[in-house]
């Protein structure tokens, strides 16, 4: 019975350990998605290099703490690639080589972790990087990441929106409003009311160009 005890007591143990760790994961996780949304949306020019800066620094300290966890490297691709977005130019292109090669990695830990967004973050990353010989960029590989976010997370704002633009670029316009339409009827994320804000500010002015172009044809 003491054995029987023993044991009992070190499975709760465990486990309360476990729920503290994916707590404060969940915490720390969130601050540095809040952070983004500063940079990404509110920042410019000097000061929004030095907060991606920043954010690199912060997100692959928390990458390392949970180095068996997908999310961390999801994050360091997202943060890498925005930051690369907001560079531009060639140099941008060491970034985003670096963006894949994190969201690569969340893939193989744990390809529907945050509700599939390594797949949508990666089909973006193929979409808009150049091609060969200058980079990877591919657009049939795009389509294929940005088709397997819609089938894990069919409603989600982000998948729906990014692919999209990934049509809208395609200049597939009627099935791009179809899926910007989702996006815009998405479930709201209570934990990151102001990131869906300057999300939907984004599809709403995508619809504009959108239903510019349908009206032309």
């Amino acid at each position: 019975m003491k054995k029987l005890a023993v044991i009992s007591l070190l499975l709760a143990s465990c486990a309360s350990y476990s729920f503290n760790v994916v707590a404060d994961m969940h915490s720390e996780l969130l601050d540095i998605q809040h952070q983004w949304v500063t940079v990404n949306y509110e920042l410019t020019d000097k000061a929004q290099q030095k907060g991606f800066e920043q954010l690199v620094t912060e997100i692959t300290q928390f990458q390392q703490t949970y180095s068996d966890k997908a999310e961390g490297y999801i994050w360091l691709g997202i943060i890498k690639s925005s930051y690369a977005g907001a560079k531009g130019g060639l140099g941008a292109l060491g970034l985003a080589k670096e963006a894949k090669s994190a969201l690569e990695k969340a893939l193989l830990l744990d390809a529907t972790a945050l509700d599939g967004s390594a797949y949508t973050s990666l089909g973006t990353l193929y979409s808009k990087v150049p091609g060969w010989p200058i980079g990877f960029g591919d657009d049939e590989k795009a389509a294929e990441l940005l088709s397997t976010a819609i089938k894990i997370n069919s409603k989600g704002i982000d998948p729906n929106y990014f692919y999209g633009q990934y049509l809208y670029d395609e200049k597939k316009y009627s099935d791009a409003k179809i899926y910007l339409e989702i996006a815009n009827q998405a479930p709201p994320r209570a934990e990151r009311p102001l990131a869906d804000q300057y999300r939907h500010q984004e599809i709403d002015q995508l619809l504009v160009k959108v239903n510019k172009k349908l009206k032309k044809k």
